[in-house]
């Protein structure tokens, strides 16, 4: 899959005024780059499905400073029984994905989703190997206003005992799933095709760490 031409160009609008804005530009280049962030507003607002309006587009946008870089979106890979780990989303209608979230600075890679892990499912893990370095862009996942990076880890349970997380806003149920029968999924987070390609990990250890 392609990511849509639209949200292409409001993603690389975006990200050259957002750049040169923290350039300290002269001022008729900033309005310049100002003019740009506008214009990448209103085609992110025009295009996506959900109803976000142009003031709610341009408060994200203007939160991002500094050079603009892709996000990074980490997701940990948990099997038990030929059974994979999701959680519950409560603010994607309760659809499921794998614990995950957005890396956190002071941290590698690695450290946030075995973190993530413990916070949003309660198991212990450890990470030990990158099963896939995604483009976000280049899978079905439905638009979302920035350039994302999602690393997928295989982590394998420290402790086969689930200590009660506490209560979070964000994750509701967890519990584990086999391939043929999983619940709905939040796509904005992973996809069916996704966790395909890792219960295909599962079955063949040495395959390679896939990308893009």
């Amino acid at each position: 899959m392609t990511v849509p031409q639209w949200l292409d160009w409001a993603q690389r609008l975006q990200a050259i005024a957002q750049t040169g804005l923290s350039y300290d530009p002269q001022p008729f280049d900033r309005q310049r780059y100002e003019m740009i962030l506008d214009i990448a507003i209103e085609m992110m607002a025009a295009g996506t499905s959900n109803g976000k309006s142009v003031e709610t587009i341009k408060s994200l946008f203007e939160g991002q400073v500094g050079h603009a870089t892709p996000k990074v979106d980490v997701r940990g890979v948990v099997f038990r029984e030929d059974r994979i780990l999701l959680v519950q989303e409560k603010l994607d209608n309760n659809r499921w994905t794998l614990p995950g979230g957005w890396a956190d600075i002071g941290e590698s890679a690695a450290e946030s989703v075995v973190r993530e892990i413990w916070e949003e499912a309660g198991y212990r893990t450890r990470a030990v190997k990158l099963l896939a370095a995604y483009d976000r862009n280049k899978h079905s996942h439905p638009p979302f206003a920035f350039h994302t990076y999602k690393l997928f880890f295989l982590c394998e349970l420290t402790d086969d005992y689930c200590y009660a997380h506490l209560d979070n806003i964000e994750i509701g149920s967890v519990d584990w799933f086999p391939e043929d029968a999983l619940p709905e999924l939040s796509t904005t987070r992973v996809t069916a095709e996704q966790i395909a390609r890792f219960f295909a990990h599962y079955r063949i250890p040495t395959l390679p760490t896939d990308f893009d």
